[in-house]
């Protein structure tokens, strides 16, 4: 057993959902890229309202309108889903504009500077007892963050914007008890009535971009849905199954993956700075993986 309670094989499965977010995650930048010329609210808005017709269909196939009721008719879980929600629109919002205004190296440093609310979050709020190896660890990655900010020369807030509501959306997930799938069903629905007003608004008044002749990109709004589903579902679920100062290590594979994107193919800058940083984030990824996934003797730290 973990010390969450659940079997050392659960935490493992966690780590598998958690490598296949960041990883979906790492290059979904690309994915939207295709689509820049859309203002980022009007993405964020197509975003919102496609993962709810997606996870809709995916709700009536598996039987569970039921459970969708359920949470709704509780309110301390509906409260909670309803913090989610706002968080991870504004979330949205905020990546979406660093896309569209060629700020993507930025919004990597915002996701690097979230695992350490991660850290902090586990530690004092979850009252999560790191080893001294994982202290070292967030050692580590703290002085990769670090390097990011000296070397950025000014208070990144947009960075800040997205590690803060990335780092509470998920405190507050894993405060919720229910279901993956289900939780993002409610958290979207919930956003989806200001999405569509929005998007009705810009239609009637003519300043939309959907639904104006361009098949590709309509086409390409409209899957951000189902690429956007995925590695939300499977942060959620590993998010019930892994500790979160694991999920925050983890979390480094997303912004590193985005950076390299945003260097070798969409063009911005790479220098020293970010190379010292990627030495020490990914040698704390790599130490904490391995403290992850390494059967515990009982009795040890972490240990079952």
């Amino acid at each position: 057993m973990t010390e969450q309670g659940l079997p050392r094989s659960e935490e493992s499965a966690g780590v598998t959902y958690a490598v296949g977010a960041y990883l979906l995650w790492g290059v979904l930048p690309l994915y939207w890229h295709l689509v820049h010329e859309v203002p980022a609210l009007e993405m964020t808005a197509h975003r919102t309202l496609w993962c709810v017709v997606f996870l809709g269909f995916i709700t009536v196939i598996r039987g569970r309108v039921g459970e969708i009721g359920a949470i709704l008719r509780t309110p301390v879980t509906r409260w909670t889903l309803t913090a989610t929600s706002a968080l991870i629109t504004v979330n949205w919002f905020l990546f979406m504009y660093a896309l569209v205004t060629d700020q993507v190296v930025e919004s990597s440093l915002g996701y690097y500077m979230t695992p350490v609310l991660n850290f902090a979050f586990g530690i004092l709020l979850m009252r999560e007892r790191p080893s001294r190896l994982r202290m070292f660890c967030i050692g580590l990655a703290t002085c990769g963050v670090l390097v990011q900010l000296f070397a950025f020369g000014r208070l990144p807030w947009l960075a800040l914007g997205l590690a803060v509501t990335f780092g509470l959306y998920g405190y507050f997930r894993k405060k919720a008890p229910v279901a993956a799938m289900d939780g993002l069903l409610v958290e979207t629905g919930l956003a989806v009535p200001a999405a569509i007003a929005l998007l009705v608004w810009w239609h009637v008044h003519g300043t939309g971009l959907f639904l104006i002749g361009n098949v590709k990109r309509d086409a390409l709004l409209v899957l951000g849905g189902a690429f956007t589903i995925t590695p939300l579902a499977l942060f959620a679920a590993a998010m019930r199954r892994v500790r979160m100062t694991t999920m925050g290590f983890l979390q480094y594979m997303a912004p590193t993956i985005s950076l390299l994107a945003a260097v070798f193919i969409l063009g911005e800058p790479f220098d020293l700075s970010d190379l010292v940083s990627f030495g020490f984030i990914w040698a704390a990824i790599a130490i904490a993986i391995f403290d992850s996934l390494t059967p515990k003797a009982p009795g040890t730290p972490n240990a079952a």
